[in-house]
């Protein structure tokens, strides 16, 4: 009895494979436009305030990048901030998916839904609220106040990482562990943190993203202090500065780089 062969894509499987190659290159291509355009006026040889329209090849802003230094305090808030809220938030909201992947008890439901409104809930009404809360308070708006709202907002997106991670593991592992005499400190450190360890960097990359990018939020919660997005916003009204564009490069090229090491060190594990 002869066996069929294979049956090969036709003329239309193949034109509609090509259609979607092209259609994706196409949107990935929008997608980086805005990034080129960036780069490319970070090299721009502007003698005024606009950068917006292209003079010449230079490196001088590269040389100059922190010749102003009211940015240059924006941009050390920006990266401050996240790197603080990105190390309470990944601590808490490790602890908070934990808890929600792994345990039972009165309440886990609101929690979980808690932490998906959180995600959902439209940064305008978060800023607001927070806002509010500070006022009630009596709390000045200011570095803290900005540290603060970006921890809350952050813990959710932690929590959700970590939470998917924790459900898809093999508690055989940690109760091999416990009979082979290890405390709960020590299941911690040696088995569990290392299985959910993907997860929390997950996590915790995020939550930088997000920090740093944030505007809606920390322009609720900012007082007198600047970040860099709240001073890009600002100086659209007198001229962007090309330095805004050396530094959003600079950013831009970190966040692949460590998108990189990444994707290599998880294709290795």
């Amino acid at each position: 009895m002869r066996r069929g062969r294979a049956a090969r894509p036709g003329p239309a499987a193949g034109g509609g494979g090509r259609i979607l190659r092209i259609y994706t290159w196409l949107l990935i291509g929008w997608l980086a436009l805005p990034v080129a355009v960036m780069i490319l006026f970070g090299f721009n040889d502007t003698s005024g305030k606009q950068n917006f329209r292209w003079e010449g090849f230079t490196l001088r802003w590269y040389a100059e990048l922190f010749d102003r230094p009211d940015l240059t305090t924006a941009l050390v808030n920006s990266l401050t901030i996240a790197l603080l809220s990105t190390a309470a938030s990944t601590v808490l909201g490790t602890l908070a998916g934990l808890a929600l992947g792994r345990y039972r008890f009165r309440g886990r439901g609101a929690t979980t839904l808690l932490m998906f409104m959180a995600i959902s809930c439209p940064e305008l009404v978060m800023g607001a609220s927070l806002l509010s809360m500070f006022v009630t308070f009596g709390l000045p708006r200011g570095y803290g106040t900005i540290l603060a709202a970006h921890v809350m907002f952050s813990i959710a997106f932690v929590a959700v990482t970590v939470r998917a991670r924790v459900s898809v593991l093999d508690p055989a592992v940690e109760e091999a562990a416990r009979d082979l005499g290890a405390g709960p400190w020590t299941r911690f450190r040696l088995v569990t943190l290392p299985m959910i360890r993907p997860g929390v960097v997950s996590g915790a990359l995020l939550a930088f993203v997000l920090s740093v990018d944030d505007f809606v939020i920390t322009d609720f919660t900012s007082g007198g202090t600047l970040t860099f997005p709240l001073w890009v916003y600002g100086s659209t009204r007198t001229g962007t500065p090309p330095q805004v564009n050396v530094m959003g490069t600079l950013i831009f090229a970190a966040g692949i780089l460590v998108a990189i090491l990444s994707a290599r060190r998880g294709r290795r594990a």
